[in-house]
């Protein structure tokens, strides 16, 4: 399985983040902007709270918009042993601290960690999604099966520039090499130790759960860019029809670093 995501965590200056406690502790960081129905964004593989930094202004005119640092990335603080329902919990926390309840988006693992935590119950009135990593049968291209292991042991080894490495394996090494001499690097290096957290998010062999999908009743878009690898357009198509009346939108020219501009009038319109 590989988690697609985009590598867009280049440093941008923000305020200081403001911090609240999940149940088990940790300390989440988060901005907050805008006005309006609360929104929060949850961001994928390598993603900060920096990583939406020019998204959110576009949807503060519509929404209270709160970008946050996931456990372990960041200025959020990290509980171990680590569990999807520890980030279940943190997003609760977060909903909860902002008003109790909340429309949700989220972007590759953080669309899966986001359709998790609607089908748990969670206090979400709207959900949208684009490109969670999750793979049908059609789509596998099974990695080695020591891939997780390897990336696990990097990390626990205190290498976390090889388990991005490791991460980004499918990439000819000429683009694995132009992605280590890009702005990015040193924010996807300084996330890599929670690479593991995404692996878990979507499971270990990336299914679709469509049993849990099923039991989400509330409005939800899933959403792919036209430009992107066939898995993401077939993984949105299972997550549409696994969501009781969700609806399926191709972004033109879209791949899976879906640009701000494309994205941002859709979610507008769709969450109101």
């Amino acid at each position: 399985m590989r988690i697609q995501s985009s590598p867009s965590n280049a440093p941008i200056a923000l305020p200081s983040p403001r911090p609240w406690n999940s149940v088990d502790g940790t300390t989440l960081a988060y901005e907050r902007t805008g006005a309006g129905p609360l929104l929060i964004l949850v961001g994928g593989t390598f993603n900060t709270r920096h990583s939406v930094s020019t998204l959110a202004p576009l949807l503060a005119p519509h929404s209270t918009v709160y970008a946050y640092d996931r456990r372990g990335r960041g200025d959020s603080s990290d509980t171990p042993p680590y569990a999807v329902e520890r980030e279940v919990e943190d997003l609760h926390a977060l909903i909860a601290a902002a008003g109790g309840s909340a429309l949700v988006y989220g972007h590759s693992s953080g669309a899966a960690l986001a359709l998790e935590a609607t089908a748990r119950g969670l206090p979400i009135t709207k959900l949208a999604v684009y490109e969670p990593p999750y793979m049908l049968d059609d789509d596998r291209e099974e990695p080695p099966s020591d891939y997780a292991t390897r990336i696990q042991a990097a990390v626990d080894a205190g290498r976390p520039d090889e388990a991005a490495e490791i991460f980004l394996q499918d990439f000819p090494p000429e683009v694995i090499e132009a992605i280590k001499q890009a702005p990015a690097w040193p924010g996807m290096v300084a996330t890599a130790h929670t690479l593991p957290y995404d692996i878990a998010v979507v499971e270990a062999d990336g299914s679709i759960p469509t049993d849990r999908l099923a039991t989400i009743a509330v409005p939800t878009l899933a959403m792919d860019g036209a430009a992107s690898p066939a898995w993401a357009g077939n993984a949105v198509a299972a997550v549409a029809e696994a969501v009781p009346g969700a609806q399926q939108v191709t972004l033109d020219g879209q791949d899976h670093a879906v640009a701000d501009a494309a994205v941002a009038p859709v979610l507008i319109d769709f969450l109101g």
